[in-house]
């Protein structure tokens, strides 16, 4: 299993996370592409330090929507959708180029992902965004209980899917994220996520907010790059990842 986090969320002077101390201990960085975080120097600056450490980049586009974070949602139409997806990767692959690397998969971001994963016909869209920027791009897509049926959706799309699952969000009982407008819903205890992360990596799910397992097997797990205890609970992590790599 591999390791994620969303980083290059900085915009101008103003700093969000702990990029250059995150990046040593993770897989992939799942890097804003200017509508919800970051700019073209924070994205290039987030490359160059990818590259640096190995570490796959993913293009993480969202609603445009700097104010909210992306995390409210932006009624769209299906040609809007798959334009906003194509010119974010495209401006973050531009990067990469220059850096003599690329894009290596898609991660949508805050209220975009929530809603891609509530309604099958913007997940279709989605997916044909993807699958049309380049051939074999994957898609990646939390892991829930209807993940067969996103595999299926996904091969008739033509785009591969990893499938991640979240050490610092709390699970509902049919395998969603609770909410953020919710208590609860965001772990800020380094131990909490961390417990969580190795019943993902070990044992293939979680227990849900009211103590109901879900079997969530999952390819790639994430750490927020906002959290305050990412850095803490990243090394953790990290270390655990090794460890079962050995075993």
């Amino acid at each position: 299993m591999k390791l994620n986090c969303d980083l290059g969320e900085s915009f101008g002077a103003w700093t969000m996370g702990q990029d250059e101390a995150v990046m040593p201990f993770i897989d992939m960085a799942n890097i804003a592409c200017g509508f919800h975080a970051s700019d073209p120097s924070i994205m290039a600056n987030t490359v160059a330090l990818a590259v640096q450490y190995g570490v796959e980049i993913g293009a993480h586009p969202s609603y445009q929507d700097l104010v909210g974070f992306g995390r409210r949602s932006i009624a769209h139409s299906p040609a809007e959708l798959r334009s906003l997806i194509w010119y974010q990767t495209g401006a973050l692959d531009g990067i990469c180029r220059a850096y003599q690397t690329t894009v290596s998969y898609v991660k949508p971001h805050g209220a975009l992902n929530s809603d891609m994963m509530k309604d099958t016909a913007t997940l279709q869209i989605v997916m044909e965004a993807v699958a049309s920027y380049r051939d074999g791009l994957p898609l990646m897509i939390p892991v829930t209980m209807d993940a067969d049926q996103h595999r299926e959706m996904a091969r008739r799309a033509g785009v591969p899917l990893i499938f991640e699952a979240f050490a610092d969000r709390a699970y509902d009982d049919n395998g969603q994220l609770v909410p953020r407008s919710e208590r609860g819903s965001v772990h800020e205890e380094p131990d909490l996520i961390v417990q969580q992360a190795l019943s993902l990596i070990n044992d293939g799910g979680v227990y849900s907010i009211t103590g109901q397992w879900l079997s969530l097997p999952a390819d790639s797990l994430c750490v927020h790059g906002d959290n305050a205890h990412a850095l803490e609970a990243t090394r953790a992590i990290h270390l655990a990842l090794t460890e079962q790599n050995r075993n």
